[in-house]
């Protein structure tokens, strides 16, 4: 059954309108007509059965018949990425295999190493905000992953230490395990950029109690290591697998 996005404040009185975008592709992509049905989710976990009742030029509204189990639970894992950004178009990669690892937010960094810098990434926030809504749409989950602002990696080991989750970092250098997490379902991950992380920055990981850990013995770039990682994690201490 096909699927559309409306954020909550698009829901009233038991119908939901859809917006220009999504208009557009339920009359011109894929020719839908009143009294058809489709399901809708809110972006927020949320997904519905609902019946067209009108196609316009800008906008579709649908009558909500029932709220419907999404056909891609969130994981009860709750695993932040935290990635310093690449060049190119290998961040979008990143953003789009992390939404379907069930990955929970993403966090965008600029390291010492870091390819790209915060001046030149304000105009790719909205990119990446699509980039995780169509991965959402297509794995079938009704969250749409968060992508937080790009922010130092000072300021995010200031922030995370807090948390009272698994913290860990994968860097070949210093690197063991992955450590047991208990009973905890939360867990922020980091992973570097191309050449690795400086020793400075992975001291000052350990003292916020991230844990360094390597992926065995193979040499990965930047971008598979943050996908690879995330499927571990998932496997290990997730709903995967």
């Amino acid at each position: 059954m096909r699927r559309f996005f409306a954020p909550p404040e698009r829901f009233s009185d038991g119908s939901v309108t859809l917006s220009d975008d999504e208009t557009r592709h339920l009359r011109d992509v894929l020719r839908m007509k009143p009294n058809e049905t489709a399901r809708i989710f809110d972006g927020e976990g949320l997904e519905f059965l609902a019946r067209i009742v009108s196609v316009g030029k800008r906008e579709t509204v649908l009558e909500v018949i029932d709220e419907v189990q999404p056909a891609a639970p969130e994981s009860d894992l709750d695993l932040t990425l935290a990635v310093t950004l690449f060049k190119n178009d290998k961040f979008d990669l990143v953003i789009q295999k992390a939404v379907e690892l069930g990955v929970a937010r993403i966090m965008p960094l600029v390291s010492f190493r870091s390819e790209v810098r915060l001046r030149d990434v304000a105009k790719k926030a909205d990119r990446w905000q699509k980039i995780a809504l169509e991965a959402t749409k297509q794995c079938e989950r009704a969250r749409v992953m968060p992508i937080d602002e790009v922010r130092e990696l000072g300021d995010l080991l200031a922030d995370t230490a807090a948390t009272g989750g698994l913290l860990v970092m994968f860097s070949e250098k210093d690197g063991g395990g992955i450590p047991e997490n208990g009973n905890r379902k939360t867990i922020t991950a980091l992973v570097g950029p191309k050449g690795g992380w400086e020793d400075f920055e992975i001291e000052s990981a350990k003292q916020r109690a991230f844990i360094p850990v390597k992926l065995g013995r193979r040499i990965m770039r930047a971008e598979t290591a943050a996908i690879t990682f995330a499927g571990i994690l998932q496997h290990r201490f997730g709903d995967l697998g």
